[in-house]
């Protein structure tokens, strides 16, 4: 495990990423995040839409990745995939409302890059997003970590 976090520091690094480290998951500033444990990287009003660390850690090794086709309205809140571990399957929720523009077919043929690699190469949508005002009721970084810090405490 310290040794992945030592990986994903020297890529944030190299990317000049801004990440903030929790002890066993990593948050990336500058993303917004959701409550179901759903990450969003904005870029005008276009999104990339994946599962967080903390989700995927909790998942353990992921075996299958479910996507929804090209073409797709997601909305805000509901359900648009889902993610197989060895665990358990769990829904993957969209943070925002709009139109699958992508979808990651790497994941098809290897969805262990969404416990590798969940907030680079394990991104699983790109989404146009309908309404950006949908961003104002995600959780920044400081409030991610927060809220998975309370959740774990909980359980």
């Amino acid at each position: 495990m310290a040794y992945r976090v030592l990986c994903a520091s020297r890529v944030a690094s190299y990317l000049r990423i801004s990440v903030f480290h929790r002890g066993f998951s990593t948050v990336i500033k500058d993303l917004k995040y959701s409550d179901t444990h759903e990450w969003i990287k904005v870029d005008g009003s276009s999104a990339t839409i994946g599962i967080t660390d903390h989700a995927q850690d909790h998942l353990g090794d992921v075996v299958y990745v479910e996507m929804p086709e090209v073409g797709t309205t997601v909305a805000q809140g509901k359900g648009f995939g889902a993610v197989e571990s060895v665990k358990a399957t769990s829904d993957v929720n969209s943070p925002v409302s709009g139109e699958v523009v992508e979808v990651n077919s790497e994941l098809t043929g290897s969805p262990g890059l969404v416990n590798a690699s969940p907030y680079e190469n394990g991104w699983i949508v790109k989404v146009n997003m309908g309404d950006t005002g949908e961003l104002n009721s995600l959780m920044d970084s400081e409030q991610y970590s927060k809220f998975c810090e309370e959740e774990d405490a909980r359980h």
